[in-house]
């Protein structure tokens, strides 16, 4: 990412399946980008509805790779990036769109030394209705050097694909993603292994809009211990990718790495309390997860009452009776499950916390 700046050609990789109904949405931002240089890229992942018609109506206009078998998330990114020639590039699901000066903001904020952009969000619905930013505005990116944090605990503040931007050379070190291993949630992937090869800038605006729906997969449409065992297996290749880089980088991914990270605790926790016999952990306890993540959370980067408030949520989870702990539980993670008053609570605490 180097001056002239304006001239910097950017790649916006779009990865589409059965999204039609959003997808001219989410082409026409990224064609009318304020930034020079800008080609476009569309991957149909053997979408079955209308979704091809949508692309070919946009002629010369993008690059249109229409896989003919479905192959998942990584197999898309895979091919969007073979078929593009951008310094920077840009990874957006096709529900998802950009406003007009996301990529020039980006190439702006970056210099010669980031492998990795991510920007704030807004959380819309399916009228595009602005809900809340995401991540939330009281949770601080992390940017630098992240690499102690992924050492530590194997996470750090970052954003999902639609918010994120990569140096095309770290993207050549690191790619192709493995695809049966993150067939979703490849952005999971890029996030992780990325920081090994530079810095990460973060930038507090929002650039672009997250769109949240019934059909999201990270929705898992209510399924609590599915979606939570997912989230624990995709941690787990997430920590093998990284122990991969780490190692040919010659720094050391401790093997409890998952045991510091209260987002993970929090997922081995859903997992536990919703569907035990299902549990892929076998050797988990409540009261251990609980108390693991309570002095995980106070190593958050958050203020300090935003940490207590956690760290008390995890205690409670972890201590509680099995029926109450539930309840606990699924009041945070599920916010339809919330009691009226709950609700209106969680608000002030929200605002509080920040």
């Amino acid at each position: 990412m180097q001056a002239p700046k304006a001239r910097i050609p950017a790649s916006i990789i779009i990865a589409n399946y059965n999204y039609a109904q959003f997808l001219d949405r989410c082409i026409s931002s990224a064609l009318n980008q304020n930034h020079s240089n800008v080609e476009v890229i569309v991957v149909d992942d053997a979408s079955s509805d209308e979704s091809p018609d949508v692309i070919r109506s946009y002629g010369s206009r993008v690059v249109s790779c229409l896989k003919t078998r479905n192959a998942g998330h990584a197999a898309a990114f895979n091919t969007g990036f073979a078929a593009s020639s951008g310094a920077v590039v840009f990874f957006l699901d096709a529900d998802d769109y950009l406003y007009p000066d996301a990529v020039s903001t980006v190439i702006d904020a970056c210099d010669s030394a980031t492998t990795q952009a991510q920007f704030r969000l807004h959380v819309v619905d399916e009228e595009r209705r602005i809900t809340d930013t995401y991540p939330p505005p009281e949770l601080p990116f992390d940017e630098g050097n992240v690499m102690p944090a992924l050492l530590r605990r194997g996470r750090y503040q970052t954003t999902v694909t639609s918010g994120l931007a990569f140096d095309r050379r770290t993207l050549e070190s690191i790619l192709p993603i493995p695809e049966a291993a993150f067939r979703q949630g490849a952005d999971g992937y890029l996030v992780t292994v990325a920081p090994v090869h530079g810095r990460v800038t973060a930038i507090d605006n929002c650039l672009g809009a997250y769109r949240r729906h019934g059909a999201n997969h990270s929705a898992f449409n209510g399924r609590l211990a599915e979606g939570a065992r997912w989230r624990i297996q995709h941690d787990f290749h997430r920590m093998a990718a990284l122990a991969r880089q780490t190692a040919e980088a010659g720094m050391i991914l401790p093997d409890d790495v998952c045991l510091r990270d209260p987002t993970h605790l929090e997922q081995r926790l859903a997992s536990l309390c919703a569907d035990e016999t299902r549990h892929p952990v076998a050797e988990d306890s409540r009261l251990a997860l609980g108390a693991a993540g309570a002095a995980a959370t106070l190593e958050m980067n958050a203020s300090l009452r935003r940490r207590a408030f956690l760290a008390a949520w995890f205690l409670s989870v972890g201590l509680l009776p099995q029926r109450m702990a539930r309840a606990v539980l699924s009041w945070k993670l599920i916010a339809a499950s919330r009691p009226r008053i709950l609700a209106a609570l969680s608000k002030v605490i929200r605002r509080s916390v920040g």
